[in-house]
């Protein structure tokens, strides 16, 4: 918390030191057109600051600055080019200039347009897509603007917990398809690339709770995304270490059809191999997605996107030398781990889209829209790697020989780790989707059918042994350590659909209404969903201040899917009922002026109360589920987000959330027995759990983004992106007794990005042979991630010594790494 309390205070400093200006100097000045004409009316603002002034009618104007630093003022005028002045002056120093303003077409600046219907719905973040490539971290993807907001403990992964949920309980939807995800991934280093182009996207909601009914059936989050329609031709393109990628767009046919490509590649190579576990990485991921849409007239429109990803890892391990400090009032030291592996790894992830719809405008105020998509993953996982440990105190003395050997062993012996598992998922679904405006009234329903075909084959060991004795040691018999064999192939349908009506109750009033209903039936376990809705918002007319209140309840189910249904020895649990949940939040949306600045702050508070639910343990990424509705939970917690413009024209935001969850397994007793002085139980005590932390429970989550440029030119900018959570709960998996066991660490990461405007973006400027005239925009930047180096934890290695004593070996997160990058928009 220490580390926290300082990055907090520096960060604030940024933030609102530059408002503590107390020596100031005067620019006092006349402003004429080319023929020495005086202009009055011309805008007079000092870069990077809000508000400003006018010359007066005799074209004269005086403005007070801070003295001491760097400034520069801009001056625009309709018609004219803008103008920019840089200064340094003196405490109560007076300059005295003229400006001369040139003719020329004015650039005008992008409107950015919010509509406050979006500041009514509970749980709504409205996110900038234009800053994911801005962003500095190693995913570059939308995910990591998500990650500001609720927080992460894995920068190789696009996986987001909301509000104590698994990922596995977020829903995801590009242009009302639903997406989903390869499920074999164990460990964030498998992963490819998300789903979602930020290059191809036009607009980013994110709910973190308290969503509506047209949305489908999970507990904790809905991402939808919507892709852009292109005007004219364009595109983009960037390359950097770790990724590239190319995006085209353009219309055709008097403009009644458009089409928007892109293509990525990714490789982790380099991220990787600055990992503990030493060897020779492959890791590759490219995708290629399209969006084409025609408008036959003004009442038909069809629109299809298609998405091909392919995603290969393959990993020689050669050696690990992961280390912990151990400290005990009964012993203490430097504990290692060397591993020397033989084998490799090899996985495959395919996955493939395609999704037409039909939009049908007849009136105005009515809109339908007809679906139909299939979604395919096709996954392969290769495992056979062996490996020889030696496990005991490590020396750390430079001056000595044995400086990083390991001095005083404590145990030793070798593992097998085997695995072909293969798994296939369709999913083909027809839907339909309608609105009706009514004024005050707006009508929203749908219906919708869903295929999903699940093939599975699981064959998977691990081969432990120490000091010459297989583990679990039974005299006479060659133990596996763990063993799973199963194989399943099945098909379920779901049937699902709703209805909602969003209600203005009037101006006069303020208040709005939504309430609507879902319901969802599948055939495999035969159960019938309803969930009721509603959502009320309410801004004061009478109050100056701009604030509006919110709040939602709901019903909220997630019926089983294939991960959740799979116990942890492999089998299939068919009969496995939704996870339920009631659902409760409530705080306000307020606009503010503070500092000469435009600021926006949210608040919310929320409570769900769970049953049914099936518990899982985490290792990395890989969701290990029991398989059984014996459990029911909660999660309770407080968010608060500030927003605004630190510096003009730069937005940054600090998010901060508070968060309890807790759950409670049925039939989680264990015996606790008295041992005499010769080792041999003597009694023993039931012992039942109660509630216990869930995986996700995580009590303080700080989430801040900052952007900042030279206050002389807006070419040379700063990025820095800081994410902490407090520790979480770490379970030995299968264990009963020790579930709770272990801590990890705090999650501390801060990661940085500068970047420099290459090519101007006035194309006047540019000569007509210039092989860039076309282009918008030329950036590059240079990225350190977790730049104060921290080795952060995401999972623990089980070591026994000789006299079976457990030691726990963290495994690290990824160290300090640079990357650069270039990007080009035309």
């Amino acid at each position: 918390m220490k580390t926290l309390a300082i990055l907090l205070s520096l960060l604030l400093g940024l933030f609102w030191g530059a408002y503590s200006q107390d020596k100031t100097a005067i620019i006092y000045g006349m402003i004429v057109d080319e023929n020495e004409q005086r202009l009055s009316g011309v805008s007079i603002s000092i870069l990077g600051k809000q508000g400003g002034l006018r010359s007066n009618d005799s074209g004269y104007f005086r403005i007070t600055v801070p003295a001491g630093k760097a400034i520069a003022l801009i001056f625009t005028y309709t018609g004219y080019k803008p103008q920019q002045k840089n200064f340094l002056l003196n405490n109560a120093e007076t300059e005295t200039i003229t400006i001369r303003m040139e003719k020329g077409a004015q650039e005008l600046k992008e409107v950015t347009v919010t509509d406050e219907r979006s500041r009514r719905e509970a749980g709504l973040v409205n996110i900038n897509p234009k800053l994911a490539l801005n962003i500095p971290g190693p995913g570059g993807s939308i995910e990591n603007l998500i990650k500001v907001f609720v927080g992460t403990n894995n920068e190789l992964t696009s996986n987001y917990n909301v509000r104590g949920g698994s990922y596995d309980e977020n829903l995801i939807y590009v242009n009302d398809f639903e997406i989903y995800r390869p499920y074999l991934v164990r460990s964030g280093q498998q992963e490819g690339l998300s789903f979602i182009n930020p290059e191809m996207t036009r607009s980013v909601n994110f709910y973190n709770g308290g969503f509506q009914s047209r949305y489908g059936d999970k507990l904790s989050s809905v991402l939808d995304i919507q892709y852009k329609k292109p005007k004219t031709f364009g595109g983009s393109a960037y390359i950097g270490l770790l990724e590239q990628g190319l995006q085209l767009e353009g219309t055709g046919a008097k403009n009644k059809f458009s089409w928007l490509i892109g293509a990525r590649n990714r490789s982790n190579r380099n991220l990787l191999s600055s990992q503990e576990t030493k060897g020779n990485y492959v890791p590759s991921a490219a995708d290629l997605q399209g969006l084409f849409t025609w408008e036959f007239n003004s009442k038909w429109t069809a629109e299809f996107i298609g998405n091909i990803s392919g995603t290969k890892f393959t990993l020689e391990p050669e050696f690990s030398q992961p280390s912990a400090a151990v400290f005990s009032p009964f012993f203490s030291a430097n504990l290692g781990l060397d591993i020397y592996f033989e084998g490799r790894e090899e996985d495959s992830y395919s996955t493939n889209m395609a999704g037409l719809s039909v939009i049908n405008q007849p009136r105005k105020n009515l809109r339908l829209k007809w679906m139909a998509s299939r979604f395919s993953n096709k996954e392969k996982e290769s495992i056979d790697i062996t490996g020889a440990y030696l496990f005991g105190e490590r020396s750390f003395d430079r001056s000595m020989p044995e400086f990083g050997l390991i001095i005083n062993p404590l145990g030793a012996g070798v593992f097998q780790n085997y695995a072909r598992n293969s798994l296939d998922i369709e999913v083909w679904n027809l839907s339909h989707k309608g609105i009706y405006d009514r004024g005050n009234h707006y009508l929203q329903w749908g219906l919708g059918v869903d295929r999903q075909q699940i093939t599975d084959q699981l064959r998977e060991f691990e081969y432990q042994d120490s000091a010459g004795y297989s583990l679990p040691y039974q005299p006479g018999e060659l133990s596996l350590f763990n063993r799973l064999r199963s194989s399943a192939d099945f098909s379920v349908n779901r049937f699902s659909g709703y209805f909602q009506d969003n209600i203005s109750v009037g101006d006069s009033s303020g208040l709005s209404i939504q309430a609507g209903v879902r319901f969802n039936y599948n055939d495999l376990n035969e159960e019938l969903l309803i969930s009721p809705r509603a959502g009320i918002s309410w801004k004061p007319i009478s109050w100056k201040r701009d604030i509006i209140f919110r709040g939602s309840a709901g019903i909220y189910h997630q019926p089983p899917f294939y991960r959740e249904m799979r116990r942890y020895d492999g089998s299939i649990n068919y009969s496995l009922k939704a996870q339920k949940s009631w659902q409760l939040s409530g705080g306000f949306d307020y606009n503010f002026k503070a500092f000469d600045r435009m600021l926006r702050l949210t608040t919310e508070a929320y409570y769900k109360s769970m049953w049914d639910v099936v518990p899982y343990d985490i290792d990395n990424v890989r969701m290990r589920y029991f398989g059984e509705n014996n459990a029911k939970a909660y999660a309770a917690g407080l968010e608060a987000r500030l927003f605004g413009e630190v510096v003009r024209d730069a937005e940054s935001y600090i998010s901060v959330g508070f968060m309890r969850t807790r759950e409670d397994i049925e039939g989680d007793q264990f015996y606790n027995y008295t041992i005499d002085s010769l080792n041999r139980p003597i009694d023993s005590t039931l012992t039942e759990n109660g509630w216990l932390r869930r995986p996700t429970d995580r009590l303080v989550t700080v989430g801040i983004f900052f952007q900042d440029y030279l206050s002389t030119n807006k070419n040379f900018k700063v990025y820095v992106n800081t994410i902490y959570g407090a520790n979480l709960p770490y379970n030995i998996p299968n264990s009963v007794k020790y579930r709770n066991a272990l801590v990890i660490d705090p999650y501390l990461r801060i990661d940085i990005g500068f970047s420099a405007l290459l090519l101007n973006s006035d194309p006047a400027k540019r000569r007509s042979h210039s092989p860039f005239r076309n282009f918008e925009n030329l950036w590059a930047s240079l990225e350190v991630f977790n730049i104060i180096d921290r080795a952060n934890t995401i999972s623990y290695l089980l070591i026994k010594d000789f006299s079976n004593t457990t030691y726990t070996i963290p495994n690290r997160l990824t160290p300090r790494l640079v990357n650069l990058k270039l990007v080009a928009r035309w």
